[in-house]
């Protein structure tokens, strides 16, 4: 595998990643009440607790996306 090769990857894996995170961020945003309710009769929760794991989900996913995604094709570009 070449540096040229790992930058595209890298880079893909980031913009797609971003799409997830932008498309669960404005899905959580926009259906808010309603998909909390359905989470809520599913597991057995209230609906603040759901909203905290909403808020967790898509931190964690942020992180693990600019550690992951991100940093790598950074590094790579500017080797």
């Amino acid at each position: 595998m070449t540096q040229e090769f790992l930058t595209t990857v890298f880079g893909w894996m980031t913009v797609l990643n971003i799409a997830v995170l932008l498309f669960s961020t404005i899905m959580v945003l926009a259906l808010q009440d309603w998909i909390a309710d359905v989470h809520g009769r599913m597991f057995q929760m209230e609906q603040a607790d759901i909203k905290r794991a909403y808020f967790r989900y898509l931190a964690n996913y942020k992180m693990l996306t600019l550690i992951f995604c991100l940093i790598p094709w950074l590094a790579l570009k500017l080797a």
